[in-house]
């Protein structure tokens, strides 16, 4: 099972002993990690007004890590785009792709990426975007970013006539950032398959609808300049160590955090001292017990499995492994230990 192609998503987790800035710069030496043991793609998340998570502007990040990287693909996971121009966006990701052409990846979401309150604050004007117009967004960023790269008519970017014929993505640039679709459900799916993008399932946020979703979007999926046929990847809840019990261990802060999360009531991510010593419910308990069984936890081989398992009963090209953990040390392990057991840096040192 050495043929995998893993990449990494990362949402800069805050914990109680961390602060903001900590867990940036915790993302950056992550990123750095990631470049030298093989992994394909760097992705960043989106999310607003947590104090888990201190990843508020992906676009930002993925310039900065571009430069502290040689290898990796780095992107978002994703650009919520109801909150922004899709010209802005374009022109955003032209730059990135300008500074470190072919290594920037655009990954969209339609999610607001926080509470109500704060998708209102993050608007531009006095109405944001309603969510039945998310195809036309996508629709209209596609045609600038092909547009910026100079294709016209039938081979891309806005039709004749089309209102904004003439207004360019800046800077210009032969290269098209490539689009992905990120979902945990039908809708992500749908949107995906109408514009013939790859997909992105987000196991860890919803793991129940993930057979629906497949099928969804490869019965539905329409060939177009971006991809031939349908291509699914999966992002996963993963953490690895040198035994399973000591993978069990070191999930408990991510498992409690997950179960807060599900009662709206969560806060940083817990240290290890304070998962140690928490005491929960019963209702807790179940809900502890319920992420621990959906999340890939134990050594390399045993992770490993799993994503062969789910790789061969839903023919799944990549993966994104999340590993929530308070201990910096141990997160960067993972990856290694789950690269080792993948591969991944023997082919990338045989390919260079």
């Amino acid at each position: 099972m050495t043929d995998f192609i893993l990449n990494v998503l990362d949402q800069s987790p805050v914990t109680n002993t961390t602060d903001p800035a900590g867990a940036v710069a915790e993302t950056v030496a992550l990123a750095e990690h990631a470049d030298r043991l093989g992994y394909r793609r760097f992705w960043l998340a989106e999310h607003h007004n947590t104090s888990a998570f201190a990843g508020a502007a992906p676009e930002i990040l993925i310039g900065h890590i571009a430069t502290k990287t040689q290898h990796l693909r780095v992107g978002s996971g994703g650009i919520m785009l109801p909150h922004y121009s899709p010209m802005k966006v374009a022109e955003v990701f032209r730059m990135l792709d300008t500074l470190a052409p072919e290594r920037i990846d655009l990954g969209l979401g339609r999610a607001p990426g926080g509470d109500a309150r704060t998708a209102a604050a993050l608007q531009a004007g006095p109405k944001a975007w309603p969510p039945e117009v998310f195809p036309q967004q996508v629709e209209m960023l596609l045609q600038f970013l092909e547009d910026a790269a100079g294709l016209s008519g039938e081979a891309g970017g806005f039709p004749q006539g089309h209102p904004y014929q003439g207004i360019h993505a800046q800077p210009l640039g032969a290269n098209i950032v490539p689009v992905f679709m990120l979902g945990s459900g039908g809708d992500g799916a749908y949107h995906a398959a109408q514009f013939g993008l790859p997909y992105i399932y987000a196991h860890f946020i919803n793991p129940d609808n993930l057979e629906t979703a497949l099928k969804a979007y490869r019965r539905h999926f329409r060939p177009s300049r971006f991809l031939d046929s349908p291509r699914v990847m999966m992002a996963v809840s993963a953490l690895a160590a040198d035994s399973n019990d000591e993978a069990q261990y070191l999930a408990k802060p991510r498992n409690i955090w997950a179960a807060q999360m599900m009662q709206n009531r969560a806060g940083r991510l817990p240290t290890m001292a304070e998962a140690e010593a928490y005491q929960p419910t019963d209702d807790e308990s179940a809900l502890i017990d319920m992420i621990a069984r959906r999340s890939l936890t134990g050594t390399p081989a045993q992770v490993l499995e799993q994503l062969d398992g789910f790789r061969n009963a839903h023919a799944i090209d990549e993966f994104f492994l999340l590993t929530l953990c308070p201990d910096p040390t141990a997160r960067k392990n993972s990856y290694a230990l789950m690269s080792a057991a993948a591969g991944l840096s023997r082919r990338a040192e045989a390919a260079e």
